[in-house]
């Protein structure tokens, strides 16, 4: 316990303590270090300092040894800073009448992993020293705010960030500064969302989520559009976020060409959920790609209009025109599908002929494909860990609000993102062969 309080503290201290001045923190060279620290502490001192050592609230308590430590070690590195500031050593006669004397301290108190920790920051005459290991506006540990930012990424409410924050560090902390370290991401967001992409994808997903925003003093249903990309290496990538009430040609060709504003020349297959006008918008962009429509989407769609007692056979119909293995196959699995259930489900048959276009892409292309572009993995469970992160907040105050949480949260999936797409090697034999003079020209200039 006290060793895992031990480097809780090391992580508290701001940047340039725990790091050095002019070190640089290297996380795979920690090991190497070890000995070296260990040889550079004297442990006799060690010793002394815990010779009152009787239980663990002696070195890691609220006025255990470790905060002491902490503060004495912050108030000596000001004092430091504050020498060279103004050129002599505390009490030297060097430093009289030299026009930027010492001027006694002011108080601070930071809050973090010691609860509040109150500290005496140097002064001089001109007001001119700022501490850089603690800078003069900073009321918080570093590892507070990202404390309070990985709590939001979450999903947990600002009240419930208040409360948690309460229960560790026994300080009360205001909704007001909840947000406003939490607006301090939405820079970072507008730069991510703005960031230059790379030049091919050769599959894309796209699909929309639907929250609650309160909008002129009403609530309004909002769709969330996200797009995902699969690069040449198989990795999945977030290329963007984009809120609107309404979906249609003039918004789908505004994001199509924020794409290829940001570095996109090519993508091979698009699949998205039937959504209006980006077929259109996609091709008058990126006139060569493939338009597939999510065959998953299809079947979901389909099963809405059919009672939980046929559901199962309903299924298992379906999925035989998804599994044909080819076009004329899937037409026949789906005329065989229409004399069955036309009777009690005709708009079934209906929805699926009035899109097939946008469907028998699929059956035209190689069974490793396939299972790229039919797996729903890369935007379900997208779609999953954003509504996990949501459920609680029944509405948002506004569009930003929005896209903070969900910048956030993504930021936190990604990092889970560390395998390429299943089967993707194989896929991308066949993508070489099929689309060869795209995806060659792509490889020769990467």
């Amino acid at each position: 316990m006290a060793g895992k309080n031990a480097i809780g503290i090391v992580d508290s201290l701001p940047e340039n303590l725990r790091h050095g001045e002019r070190g640089h923190y290297e996380p795979d060279s920690l090991a190497g270090t070890e000995m070296t620290q260990k040889k550079n502490i004297d442990n006799e001192l060690i010793d002394n300092l815990l010779r009152d050592y009787k239980k663990p609230e002696d070195l890691i308590g609220e006025n255990g040894l470790l905060k002491q430590l902490t503060k004495q070690l912050l108030e000596r590195a000001m004092a430091v800073e504050s020498t060279e500031h103004v050129g002599y050593e505390k009490h030297d006669p060097a430093g009289q009448n030299n026009g930027n004397s010492r001027n006694g301290g002011s108080k601070k108190t930071l809050k973090g992993e010691f609860h509040r920790l109150p500290l005496a920051v140097p002064r001089n005459r001109n007001g001119t020293f700022e501490p850089q290991i603690i800078e003069r506006h900073q009321t918080r540990f570093t590892d507070f705010d990202q404390n309070i930012i990985s709590l939001y990424a979450r999903g947990l409410t600002t009240r419930e960030i208040k409360q948690h924050l309460e229960n560790i560090y026994h300080v009360e902390v205001s909704p007001s500064l909840i947000w406003n370290v939490t607006d301090a991401v939405i820079e970072e967001g507008i730069m991510w969302q703005n960031r230059q992409l790379q030049e091919h994808y050769p599959v894309l997903y796209l699909d929309k989520i639907q929250f609650k925003v309160r909008e002129s003093g009403q609530v309004r249903n909002k769709a969330v559009y996200v797009a995902i990309g699969v690069g040449l290496d198989g990795y999945k990538e977030v290329l963007g976020l984009w809120i609107a009430q309404t979906e249609g040609a003039k918004f789908w060709l505004k994001v199509v060409t924020e794409l290829k504003n940001r570095g996109v020349k090519d993508i091979l297959i698009a699949c998205v959920d039937g959504l209006k006008g980006f077929p259109d918008a996609i091709e008058s962009v990126f006139p060569q790609t493939t338009v597939q429509l999510c065959i998953v989407h299809m079947v979901r769609h389909s099963l809405n209009y059919v009672g939980w007692k046929e559901r199962k056979e309903v299924a298992r119909d379906l999925r035989r025109i998804c599994s044909a293995a080819s076009v004329g196959a899937a037409e026949q699995q789906l005329l065989e599908f229409g004399l069955k259930w036309d009777t009690w489900l005709p708009m079934i048959t209906k929805t699926w002929r009035a899109n097939w276009e946008r469907v028998v892409p699929l059956f035209a292309r190689p069974p490793e494909i396939r299972k790229v572009i039919y797996t729903t993995n890369a935007i379900e469970s997208l779609n999953m860990s954003l509504r996990k992160v949501t459920k609680t907040r029944d509405s948002f105050p506004n569009d930003e609000a929005v896209f903070k949480l969900l910048y956030l949260a993504l930021r936190n999936i990604e990092k889970r993102w560390t395998k390429p797409v299943r089967h993707w090697k194989a896929a991308l034999n066949c993508f070489a062969i099929l689309y060869e003079g795209r995806l060659l020209a792509t490889q020769r200039r990467s």
